[in-house]
């Protein structure tokens, strides 16, 4: 519970030095994820009712592979068709809702946001959205029907009877497009992190090595792609943008610090 208190007290600070009870804390939780609730049930609900279309998208992929591969894959429960359903509108219902997740969890951390500052907020969460859905949609068209296509020839390469099922293939499918998606949020979490001074451009410029090694880790973990041509055209877009947030980072801080001297200036006057 240390860091949940630890947590409270930035959004006291963020709060003008408003001092809250612990359970009030709670209480503006408890309504952040009310609201997260109620918009992912109902984004669930219209895409449930667009299944047969969302169906046919996760076909496509297949399609591309091979024209006869979405007939071969198969449900091996009673229930499976109705829970891959339930799965893909899931998903679904997170990707439309996404934008109002990102508002709702940055209202619930900076509490007291000033008009102009929510002006900022609302072109960062439309970036953050764009960020989210170039990469689902980078992973949805090119990643996976490479890497289906890599693992259905090696299939027949070595003479095996293909007989994959739908809820492997959509598992799948969902954490190498999601896992992307979410990786080319890193740039916005970067620049949070610097608008709240918790790093800087010293220590980003210093640690920039190990970022672009781990950026390509998790790039090799969320698309496994065998084609090395491909995993590095994704990649550097990916690097490209970190670098861009590392120069960002470092107006930030010379922006503040010229608000810090102009401030020590005042003061001597």
């Amino acid at each position: 519970m240390s860091w949940l208190t630890s947590f409270f007290k930035f959004r006291e600070k963020s709060d003008g030095d408003i001092v809250k009870p612990f359970l009030d804390h709670m209480e503006d939780l408890r309504w952040t994820i009310i609201k997260m609730i109620v918009v992912q049930v109902t984004t669930m609900i219209i895409s449930f009712y667009f299944r047969k279309d969302l169906m046919d998208m996760l076909r496509m992929p297949l399609y591309r592979v091979d024209p006869t591969l979405p007939d071969q894959l198969i449900i091996t429960t009673i229930a499976g068709s109705f829970i891959i359903s339930l799965e893909l509108a899931f998903f679904a219902g997170i990707a439309m809702a996404f934008p109002f997740h990102v508002y709702f969890v940055s209202s619930f951390v900076l509490p007291a946001l000033t008009r102009r500052e929510r002006k900022l907020l609302l072109p960062g969460i439309f970036g953050t959205f764009i960020l989210f859905l170039t990469g689902v949609y980078v992973a949805y068209r090119l990643i996976l029907p490479s890497t289906v296509g890599f693992f259905f020839k090696d299939a027949h390469d070595v003479h095996l009877k293909i007989m994959w099922t739908w809820d492997a293939y959509f598992s799948f499918s969902s954490w190498l497009c999601f896992g992307f998606g979410l990786l080319c949020e890193l740039p916005v979490i970067v620049i949070l992190l610097g608008l709240l001074g918790i790093v800087n451009f010293r220590l980003l410029s210093r640690t920039r090595p190990f970022g672009y090694t781990i950026i390509l880790i998790l790039a090799a973990v969320i698309a496994p792609t065998p084609d090395p041509v491909t995993f590095v055209t994704l990649s550097i877009p990916i690097v490209a943008l970190y670098e861009i947030c590392i120069w960002v980072v470092w107006l930030i801080d010379r922006r503040r610090q010229k608000k810090a001297e102009a401030l020590e200036k005042d003061l001597q006057d």
